[in-house]
């Protein structure tokens, strides 16, 4: 009787210990799989030669590094598969799948060659498009895996992963006007599949996301703040807010609009048609924020008449015009021109917004000094012509050192203006260091 209770006790020790080991590695193995970060981060640096904006995320298994132009207002991920694009993990997107509707396929197709990343059969496809020379395909729909690193708003964090990033085929053509060495370019506009809606729903964090470019290397947040740049600035406090206005027309539905209802310059305000500033039924008109853009496009008859407040403007603080330098048409001699903590002693430029609120655009943003030697600073604003389908597009040169945040649950646009004003530019984030 003794050695058989000894016996069961330590049967039921053994069992217990076993009980105990699994259920410790079932709560590692959740930790594991089920890490939300709170928030993602990744860098972004300007190139000069093409002034594009490029990030890099890693994609497929084994994971690559896949560098990509970064499209505000793009409506989903898209990458070449006609070149060395090899991934066990790849998956075409089956028609009237739960993929396909989810990314508003435009159809299904069938593929004339043998299966492969970009082509299968009976998949759904949309149009990736180049947006910089406006040129698009038909491509396949896809999910792969997709890595991001995530962050705590300081410093970049853990390595996060989506299993299932539903992506576009692209074709290798279309990589052409785009930086050497991009495989893409990273839509961050208002749809389910975009990046930031993606990462939202993937790790139940707020539809939120920052970009905060620079000349340098600067910064996308996929999340909410804090968005910190050194030295400990929290660039997400003391944002000023306006309404992201909807424009109905399907090429433009996934870019980000708002309500500019005024322009002043030097405390005037110019006198430009407010029909142009309103988006009409056609989807005509209106303001947009670019980071394909270069600079900031104005249609024909605002560009003159805001080309010529500045230079009136200009003119009463004695600066004085010197010859135009391509692409810009208004340019002045640096000789005389003061220097501020916000860039060239310049007129100032003011987008007033339908609720008040006024967008600067201080000396740092408003010329830029084409010969990196201060003698001559040239208006950067470019003349969109007579029938531009956006009155105003306000480019990645305006955006550079504003933290500019996307509210998509709220609809709403918060910016910093410049913030060399915070002692802190938008090269500040401390991607040297991990937490």
């Amino acid at each position: 009787m003794g050695m058989a209770n000894k016996y069961s006790n330590y049967q039921n020790l053994f069992i217990c210990t076993l009980l105990f080991l699994f259920s410790t590695t079932a709560l590692l193995t959740q930790a594991k799989t089920s890490f939300r970060p709170k928030a993602l981060v990744v860098p972004v640096t300007k190139d000069a030669s093409t002034l594009q904006y490029l990030t890099k995320i890693n994609q497929r298994t084994p994971q690559v590094p896949v560098k990509l132009v970064v499209d505000l207002g793009g409506n989903f991920l898209w990458v070449d598969c006609d070149t060395n694009y090899t991934s066990s993990t790849y998956r075409p997107a089956r028609c009237k799948s739960t993929q396909c509707s989810l990314a508003k396929s435009i159809g299904c197709g069938t593929c004339f060659s043998s299966p492969k990343p970009g082509c299968n059969n009976n998949t759904c496809s949309l149009l990736p498009g180049n947006t910089v020379t406006e040129h698009s395909t038909i491509g396949e729909v896809a999910q792969d895996t997709l890595s991001i690193q995530s962050t705590n708003g300081l410093t970049p964090g853990r390595i996060a992963t989506v299993s299932n990033f539903l992506f576009t085929c692209g074709s290798t053509f279309l990589l052409k006007g785009l930086k050497k060495g991009v495989s893409g370019m990273a839509g961050l506009g208002r749809t389910k599949i975009a990046l930031p809606s993606q990462f939202s729903s993937a790790f139940s964090f707020h539809r939120k996301f920052a970009i905060c470019l620079s000349s340098s290397t600067g910064v996308v947040f996929f999340g909410d703040g804090p968005y910190v740049l050194l030295p400990n600035v929290d660039a997400s406090k003391g944002l000023s807010f306006t309404p992201l206005l909807t424009n109905s027309v399907s090429t433009s539905s996934a870019e980000y609009f708002i309500g500019v209802k005024s322009i002043v310059i030097d405390g005037k305000t110019v006198t430009v048609k407010s029909s142009l500033l309103a988006i009409d039924n056609n989807s005509v008109g209106g303001t947009k924020i670019s980071t394909v853009n270069p600079y900031t496009v104005l249609e024909d008859s605002i560009f003159k008449a805001v080309t010529k407040a500045f230079i009136n403007a200009s003119v009463a603080r004695n600066i004085k015009r010197v010859a135009a330098v391509k692409p810009f048409k208004v340019c002045f001699s640096g000789k005389g021109v003061g220097s501020t903590r916000l860039g060239a002693a310049v007129p100032t430029v003011e987008f007033v917004m339908q609720n008040g609120v006024t967008w600067y655009v201080f000396g740092a943003n408003s010329v830029v000094d084409v010969h990196n030697d201060g003698s001559v600073l040239c208006l950067g604003f470019v003349n969109g012509g007579k029938n531009a389908r956006t009155s105003i597009v306000i480019g990645g040169y305006q955006l550079e050192n504003n933290l500019v945040q996307f509210d998509l649950a709220a609809s709403r646009l918060g910016f910093s203006s410049l913030l060399y004003g915070r002692q802190t530019t938008c090269a500040n984030f401390n991607f040297t260091s991990t937490v």
